[in-house]
Parts: C-alpha cells; sequence; structure tokens
C-alpha cells in the first residue's frame, strides 16, 4: 500500500495502483532528467517513451526509501516482503543445507512476483539490468543492492518482455538510488530482538558535492554496512526439534551418533539392523532411539534458522552536464555479502566395521555385545558429532560500472549506455566436514570408534580428517550496450502520437568451478562427482513503443520486441495497453502481452552434482512401504534422505507466457482511492527440475528416473532440469488509499494493499494432470489465497508513527503425516509500530517489529532443513526493538 501523492484529481486516478504498506510514495518518477520544480519529461518504469507526469498511466507501486527507514526494514528482500504479490521473503536463511534446491545458494535472496518464481521477476538498478547470481544465473541477488543509496523503489506488476526482454513475465522490480547528493549524512541503527539471537546494526554513510544546476555537475558516494547475528535452531522453542510427538512430527535422519549398523549375513541373510545404545536412549536428545532397534538423529538441533550475516556496499555516482541538454553519467556499483551456515554434523555412510575392532560390539572396545550377529563385517551408518556442525562460509560479491549519456538531439530524447557487470560467489569448508576415504579408513582399521566418544588416538586421528578450503566458484559476468529515443511525432485529437525505438547488444558468461581435490573428498557436499564447466551466448533486441492518445480520454500503448539468443533462437513480444478516463472520477485500463524468459546458462551449463534430498524416502523396490525386502539394506533404503543427480540441460527451450490485465481506479471523494485490478498469466514449458516429492510419489510413472549400482542398490534419482510444463495463475489486487483529515492533532491516513489469488494450477510435465496449489502446500511451498498489509499513519510537524500489519491466510500443511495430526496452517498476522522525529538535520526513528511477539505457526513441512515452522514466509526472530539515527550536515 504505497499511497502515490499526484497532482490533480484526475492525475490521481492515473497513477493509483497497488501500493505497498504504509510506505508512502512520490509521483510515478522514474530516472529523472532534470532538477527543475513542477512537470518534467520523465521516464517511468514500464515504457520507453518520455512524458510528462500527468500523462502517466503505467500502474506502479512506488516505496520511497525514507519511509521504508522508518519501518526499519533493513535490507531489500525485507522491503519487497511487504508488497503482497512477492510471494517469497527467505534469504539468508537459503544457505542453510541449500534448502529446496540442495544446491548452493551463497544465502541468496530473491523476488518473486506471483509466486512464478525469482527466475521470472526481473530486477533493475536505474531502468538496467544487473548480473544474475551465479549460483543458478536466474535471478538478482538481492543482498548487493546498496539500501543506503536508493531513492525508490517501482514495483510494475505486469508482463513487461516488450519492453524489457527476458525474465519480465512475473513483473519488473526498479531499484532508483539518488540522483544527486551534495550534503553529508552519517546513520547508525540497531534491531535488538528480545529474545536471543538475530540481532542487528547498520551504519552508513553518504556524502557528495556540487549541484547540476548552479555547478554542471554532483559526485556522490555511498558507504553501507550491515551485519546480522547468527540465529540457531536452538534459540526458538519453535525450532528446536524436528521430533513433535503430538504433531506427528519425526523428521529425523537414519545416520546418527552413536552409528547405526546392519548385519547382511544374519538372519541366514535376511539381515539384521540395530544400534548398541538403542536400549540406552542412544544420545538424547541429538539422537532418539527407534521401534525397530536403531538411533535417528534429530538434526534440526544442530542447524541454523538464520546464519550469521555480513554485507558492505558502496556506490559512487558523477553527473556531468555537458551543455546543450546533453547528461553524462558514471556509476560504481561494489557490493559484498558473507555467509556463515551451519547444519549437522557430516553423515557418513556404509563404513566397514570389521569383526578385528575392538570396537566391534563385543569386543575390548566396551561397545554392548549384540545378539544374533554373525561375526562378519557390519555396515555403519555415523554422523561424527566431535567433527563439529558443518559450515560453509559464503563469500559473494558484486561489481557493476555504468557509462551513460543522454539528453535531446533533432527533437529526439535519447538515452544510451554501455555497462558492464560481474556476480561473484564462493564456498569454503571451516568446519565439520571431514575426508570421506581417511575416514571410512579410520573404522575399518579399527581406529575410530562409531559407536562412542574417541579416545585419544581415536580423537587425533578424527581431527586429521579434517577437510578444510574453498571447495567451488563461479562467475557471471554481463557486458552490454542500450540505446534508445523517443519524440512526438504528430498531433492525434487527445494529444501528441509519442514513439520510441531502441536495441541492446549483450554478452553473457557463466563460468562454475569445482575444487575437485575438496570436493571429491566429500560426498554430503553433493560436489563429489561434479566437474567445472562453463558457457557464453551473445543477446542482440530492437524494440518500439508507439503511445496513441486516439481521443481525450483514452491512450492506447503498443509495443514489440525482438530478441535473438545465440543459443536458444529468436522471439518477438508484442503489448497492448489502454487507458480510458470515462469520468474524474473514474479511470479504466487494461494490457495484453505475451512474455518469455530464456533458460540461464547456468540451468543449460550446470555441472551434475548428486545431493540429498530435502525429504526422507524409502526406496520402491528394496524398501517399498517402509518394508525392507530380502537383500535391502534398511539402513541405506528405508526411510532416509536419498540422493539425486541434479544439473543443467542443453536442450531447454525458453519459457513462454501470456498476460493480459484490467482494472478501475475510482475516487469517489477527493481523500479516497480505490484500485482494483484482475490479472491472468499463463505459463508454458517451465523450466525446473521434477520436485522429487513426485518421482518418489509415482514409482511406476518415474521408473526410469531411479538410477542404480551394479549391485541392484540405488544411487540417485535423475532430476536434471526440464520444461515441465504449464502453469496457470489469476487473481486480483486490490488497493485502498484514504486521507482521514487534518486536525490540530495531525494529519492520518489509511492504506491497503492485498492481493486475492483466484488460481494456481501447474504441471509437472507435458500434458499432465493440473495440481491445484492456492490454499494449500503442493510439491514444494503453498500459495496463499489472500495477503495484504495494511497501515496507520499520523503525521504532525517533525513528528510521525506508524502502525502497520501484514497478513497472510491459513493454508492446508504438507501433511505428509499420520492422517489423525494432518492439519491447516492457521492465517499469519504481524504488526510492526515506528515513530520519528526530525530536527535541525537530526533524525531519529524508534520503533517495534512483531508488536505481539507472534511466533510462526507451526508446520510439518519437510522441504526445507528448518522444521517445526515454513521460514520462507514467517519471521523467526519475535519480537525486536530498533533504533535508528541520523544527522545530515
Amino acid at each position: 500500500m504505497l499511497r502515490e501523492i499526484c497532482l490533480s484529481r484526475s492525475i490521481r486516478l492515473i497513477c493509483a495502483s497497488g501500493l505497498a504498506a504504509g510506505l508512502f510514495s512520490q509521483p510515478a518518477l522514474a530516472q529523472d532528467s532534470g532538477d527543475s520544480p513542477g512537470l518534467q519529461r520523465v521516464e517511468v518504469t514500464g515504457s520507453s517513451i518520455k512524458r510528462l507526469v500527468s500523462e502517466t498511466a503505467t500502474p506502479l507501486s512506488i516505496i520511497k526509501a525514507e519511509e521504508f527507514a522508518k519501518q526499519g526494514l533493513t535490507t531489500a528482500q525485507e522491503v519487497l516482503s511487504k508488497i503482497p504479490s512477492n510471494s517469497s521473503s527467505m534469504g539468508s536463511g537459503n544457505a542453510v543445507g541449500g534448502n529446496t534446491s540442495g544446491l548452493p545458494t551463497g544465502g541468496q535472496a530473491s523476488a518473486d512476483l506471483r509466486g512464478l518464481g525469482g527466475d521470472k521477476t526481473l530486477v533493475l538498478l536505474n531502468g538496467r539490468r544487473i548480473a544474475n547470481h551465479p549460483y543458478d544465473g536466474a535471478s538478482v541477488d538481492l543482498n548487493i543492492i546498496p539500501i543506503a543509496a536508493l531513492d525508490r523503489i517501482e514495483v510494475l506488476r505486469d508482463g513487461a518482455s516488450a519492453i524489457y526482454g527476458t525474465d519480465a513475465i512475473g513483473g519488473v522490480i526498479n531499484f532508483i538510488t539518488k540522483r544527486s547528493v551534495n550534503a553529508t549524512n552519517v546513520t547508525a541503527e540497531v534491531v535488538a530482538p528480545q529474545h536471543k539471537g538475530g540481532g542487528e546494526h547498520r551504519v552508513n554513510l553518504s556524502t557528495g558535492f556540487g549541484k547540476l544546476d548552479g555547478d554542471g555537475y554532483n559526485i556522490f558516494g555511498v558507504v553501507d554496512y550491515h551485519k546480522q547475528n547468527v540465529l540457531t535452531s536452538q534459540d526458538r522453542d519453535f525450532s528446536k526439534t524436528g521430533i513433535i510427538p503430538a504433531r506427528g512430527l519425526s523428521v529425523t535422519s537414519g545416520t546418527t551418533f552413536p552409528g547405526n549398523y546392519f548385519d547382511a549375513a544374519a538372519n541366514k541373510g535376511d539381515g539384521l539392523a540395530g544400534n548398541p545404545y538403542a536400549a540406552t536412549g542412544c544420545n538424547p536428545p541429538l539422537s532418539v532411539a527407534a521401534a525397530n532397534g536403531t538411533c535417528r538423529q534429530d538434526y534440526t538441533r544442530q542447524i541454523d534458522d538464520l546464519p550469521a550475516q555480513e554485507q558492505v556496499a558502496f556506490f559512487g555516482k558523477g553527473a556531468f552536464k555537458l551543455g546543450d541538454g546533453h547528461l553524462a553519467t558514471l556509476e560504481y556499483l561494489h557490493s559484498e555479502n558473507k555467509v556463515k551456515a551451519r547444519t549437522a554434523p557430516p553423515p557418513q555412510t556404509g563404513l566397514v566395521l570389521p569383526i578385528s575392532s575392538k570396537y566391534y560390539p563385543g569386543n575390548s572396545g566396551g561397545v554392548p555385545a549384540q545378539t544374533g550377529l554373525s561375526g562378519q563385517p557390519l555396515s555403519v551408518n555415523w554422523r561424527p558429532v566431535e567433527a563439529g556442525q558443518r559450515q560453509i562460509d559464503s563469500d559473494g560479491k558484486a561489481d557493476r560500472l555504468v557509462l551513460a549519456l543522454e539528453g535531446e538531439v533533432a527533437g529526439w530524447d535519447y538515452k544510451t549506455g554501455l555497462s558492464h557487470a560481474v556476480s561473484k560467489s564462493s564456498e569454503k569448508f571451516t568446519g565439520g566436514y571431514v575426508q570421506d576415504a581417511s575416514f571410512a579408513a579410520g573404522v575399518l582399521n579399527g581406529i575410530l570408534n562409531p559407536f562412542g566418544v574417541q579416545d585419544a588416538a581415536g580423537k587425533a586421528y578424527l581431527d586429521s580428517t579434517a577437510l578444510r578450503g574453498e571447495v567451488q566458484n563461479a562467475k557471471v559476468t554481463t557486458t552490454g550496450f542500450d540505446i534508445k529515443g523517443s519524440r512526438e511525432l504528430t498531433q492525434l485529437a487527445g494529444g501528441p502520437l509519442a514513439i520510441a525505438l531502441g536495441a541492446e547488444l549483450r554478452r553473457e558468461k557463466a563460468d562454475f568451478n569445482v575444487n575437485r581435490d575438496i570436493a571429491g573428498q566429500a560426498a554430503s557436499s553433493g560436489l563429489s562427482g561434479s566437474l567445472s564447466k562453463s558457457g557464453s551466448r551473445d543477446i542482440e533486441a530492437f524494440f518500439g513503443e508507439l503511445n496513441l492518445p486516439l481521443i481525450k480520454d483514452l491512450e492506447v500503448q503498443l509495443a514489440a520486441r525482438y530478441d535473438h539468443y545465440s543459443d536458444v533462437g529468436s522471439t518477438t513480444n508484442p503489448k497492448l495497453g489502454i487507458r480510458y478516463q470515462a469520468s474524474p472520477q473514474l479511470v479504466l485500463r487494461g494490457s495484453a502481452s505475451t512474455g518469455f524468459r530464456a533458460p540461464t546458462l547456468f540451468e543449460k551449463n550446470a555441472p551434475p552434482s548428486k545431493n540429498d534430498t530435502n525429504d526422507s524416502y524409502s526406496d520402491p523396490v528394496l524398501c517399498p512401504g517402509g518394508v525392507p525386502q530380502p537383500g535391502s539394506n534398511p539402513l541405506r533404503d528405508c526411510e532416509i534422505q536419498q540422493y539425486k543427480l541434479q544439473g543443467g540441460n542443453e536442450n531447454l527451450k525458453p519459457e513462454k507466457s501470456t498476460t493480459f490485465a484490467f482494472g478501475i481506479v475510482l475516487e469517489p471523494t477527493r481523500d479516497v482511492t480505490v484500485a482494483i485490478d484482475y490479472w491472468n498469466i499463463h505459463l508454458k514449458d517451465k523450466i525446473a527440475a521434477l520436485p522429487e516429492q513426485s518421482i518418489f510419489g509415482d514409482y511406476q510413472r518415474y521408473k526410469a528416473l531411479f538410477l542404480r549400482n551394479p549391485d541392484g542398490s540405488p544411487y540417485a534419482i535423475l532430476d536434471l532440469n526440464e520444461n515441465l510444463g504449464e502453469v496457470k495463475t489469476d487473481g486480483i489486487d486490490i488497493s485502498l488509499n484514504s486521507r482521514l483529515g487534518r486536525s490540530s492533532y495531525g494529519d492520518f491516513s489509511l492504506s491497503v494493499d492485498g492481493t486475492w489469488t483466484h488460481k494456481y494450477d501447474y504441471q509437472n510435465e507435458r500434458g499432465g494432470e493440473f495440481i491445484h496449489n492456492v490454499g494449500r502446500y503442493a510439491d514444494n511451498n503453498p500459495v496463499f489465497r489472500w495477503k495484504h498489509t495494511a497501515s496507520l499513519n499520523w503525521r504532525l510537524g517533525s513528528w510521525g508513527a506508524t502502525l502497520s500489519q501484514s497478513f497472510k491466510s491459513g493454508y492446508t500443511d504438507q501433511n505428509n503425516v499420520a492422517a489423525q495430526y494432518k492439519q491447516d496452517v492457521p492465517t499469519y498476522s504481524l504488526f510492526n509500530l515506528s515513530g520519528s522525529y526530525t530536527w535541525n538535520g537530526f533524525q531519529l526513528i524508534a520503533g517495534v517489529k512483531n508488536l505481539f511477539d507472534k511466533q510462526p505457526p507451526f508446520s510439518n513441512q519437510g522441504t526445507l532443513f528448518q522444521k517445526g515452522y515454513d521460514p520462507r514466509y514467517t519471521d523467526p526472530i519475535g519480537r525486536a526493538y530498533y533504533l535508528r539515527g541520523g544527522y545530515t550536515f
């Protein structure tokens, strides 16, 4: 609910749109071309034609930087989470175990308009592309956005491939920095949770000199530092464990401490599984006894809910007037994002324990004897807790340099620029990982005790197996040239006919490097079989746009864009937009367009990687329904995380979409504006890996995807990127903005912004059945039926206050539990309260986030490493107090 402040009654109707909670906006301005006050010819997100503000018809949400600062929103990801049409708000928590993909994320945070995926939301900085994060190559890491340098964020919730090309299917998010700075500002901020863990602090400095109008130039720079402390699963009661009997939740691992064994020769060859310490309770609370005489590891107790994160960003810009209306600018962005993510100690499976080892049950090592053993070597699954939690340090860096020129030539408003952007990420093992071969040899040679605490020799040997160092790195480089111009051609009945023409050249290159010396020694990294790969491509694009005011109150937008990719071919995408002002109190608007998304270099060329599945499964042949069959190993085949082989696919085709929308904007009184917009998106050839739940849930259909070793034991499921099928989604955006009147007690305003999703249906294969996702957890996630944000705002002179609410409707849970425990996740609502005071260059902001200390509702989802709740849509921090102080001089 952004309240858009416009210049007249009719113009308020034109620029009213879906708005974001409690965050005030200015008129729909973007990439300003001058300093002078009043109406200006500007370019807005969603159009290439410069026009007066009073002509703007694009429905935009505009979030002003000073307003999200007042609400204590400290990251770009957190700001976007306040927009109901944005579906995911999880950021650094993705680094814990790689989460739904099983692949490294580097702590990436992404935007996801309409729930179509971050790869179908185009993210821009000052109207130009940023290099995507190298580990998926499909979306921008929001952590690199220099939030302290921002002036505003513009969100276009409409397909825009006809203007911007690939990715703009769900919409466009344009981060716009300050245009100029000629003062110095120092700001410090602290966020202090009421409960342990997750605290934040930030400090930034901005300074600049020169005035464009007076001096003909302006140079400024912004430096920003932000740090968030770790929040472990043990810091919150709701995330402490994956075993909650009262809820039917028991998400555990069969690779434990003390280790479980399997004797294949026992029971006349039928085999025997057990654990020497199951009878005495295993090692609670980290491991607990199971009914079959083995132990189960509650690995949730040894992970992070939110990893420690540290960000540094610098943004600098110089603008120089060249005379005759020409302006040259030079921008440079450098951003760093460091994440330290921890998961449970490394699982070691298939270890061989010979009868000669003193730690064989009943031998001299003190391990209790076990009945029924054959005396043959045991197969052992063991998680060495003494090795410590696995820790991966992710180091992301982004750089972008832009040289641009704009002005007017021969009646054309032009803009052109050269850009070079690089996005890098690397991962280092810094704790917990062990060298698989050396570790297995220690068990085989009788040095390591898989069932108990190590003696001095075992501890020294365990320490010697530690595996440390950089395991992988990746880099995406994007170099581009763009040029576009717009002008008025002739006068029509409703005003001037305007045209825009443009072209873009871009080269993309991606490198993914695996350090085989490290990765090859750790199967639990998921990279042990991976090889380094690279790819590159060239993109050429030509686009045009017409703005036709056919009659006084009817405006038509026509746009089209042609893109050619050297590796996937060509596509042309048109767009039609219409705005009709039926009366001073009513505007009707609509649009229709096609869109596309080219497969990224990573999606096409990613090296194969063997990763753990997110959930635990039983092999459908060797342990159907959880019942071991003759010749099976229950420690390997039953109710355990299996392996999946993931990677790129050079045969991927582009995704294609059709989008249409229509709506009305009403202003029944001068102080009340209501906007209602229907949207509909049909996506074909969606690019993704088939959900693992689908593969294991229908063995007969996907039998060919189950890869096996020569002895018939499971190797992995084959789950490469594919063009899966279609997605059909539609819904309604609703916004209400009301000024409640002025009095001696101050000015009050109310804003509400909501999204109601009618349908979100998708296929996992071409021609397959459609899976309904609205209001229920389908394969990987739920889609909320209703989301809204609301705010009540007060202003009196230098004082201000905002009470805001965010709300999500309930849904049917994943429910991979017994029938009596199946449940619905209830609605989830949070309130924030903030107050501000400004005086003589000083600004003080204080507030409370999660005012009523609302805990996340329980969820039995097993898709993510975090358990007991769903971290993508909830706040694990709880009530937090924040204080922000700044001084400008």
